[in-house]
């Protein structure tokens, strides 16, 4: 992408319309705290750059002292940071990507809290595509934390999945990935 994904403005620009001050990071956060009171984002070598716009957001920071492990491994650091909380469950979601509709969010919760015991994370589903965020119980942050840190959230999960409840929405942001500036553009044209 050529810069750092999560400050990468939301909505998009659009010619001859003004732009907004909020970013992939600093939209995420806010739609986060619809749910909760606590959010935390990982950073690794983008400490510098994410970290006015987390804190003037609200959240928290917490670095990952060895990025070059993976993105599974800020996954892990971010998931120690909820239990060192007190936290028992985490909404999970990457900052290079659109927010989610705060409809998505609070179906998420209200589809967690309402699920049988034998269910450890409830993850969204747009369209057949898994994605995100995934709200993961305490059962799922402890399989998380027990990987190796070159794991991919994704074989874990299909390695739970009757531990996971999917979720149908009507968000296709869900599933959206933005990796190249031609995806931007494109998101920006659909928006």
């Amino acid at each position: 992408m050529g810069r750092d994904k999560a400050l990468l403005a939301w909505p998009p620009p659009v010619p001859q319309q003004p732009t907004s001050n909020e970013t992939f990071l600093s939209a995420a956060i806010r739609s986060l705290f619809s749910t909760t009171e606590f959010v935390v984002i990982v950073v690794g070598k983008n400490e510098a750059a994410l970290a006015p716009t987390i804190y003037s957001n609200g959240a928290s920071l917490v670095v990952n002292p060895d990025p070059s492990r993976g993105q599974f491994s800020s996954l892990q650091v971010g998931l120690r940071e909820v239990l060192n909380h007190g936290r028992d469950a985490a909404m999970i979601t990457l900052v290079d990507r659109p927010p989610v509709k705060d409809a998505t969010i609070q179906s998420l919760r209200k589809a967690f809290v309402a699920a049988e015991e034998q269910v450890w994370a409830v993850v969204p589903e747009f369209s057949g595509k898994h994605g995100h965020p995934l709200l993961a119980g305490r059962e799922m942050i402890e399989v998380f934390l027990r990987a190796s840190a070159t794991s991919i959230t994704r074989d874990i999960e299909h390695a739970h999945q009757h531990h996971i409840r999917y979720l149908p929405v009507q968000d296709p942001f869900v599933a959206l990935n933005i990796n190249t500036p031609e995806d931007y553009a494109g998101l920006a044209r659909s928006s």
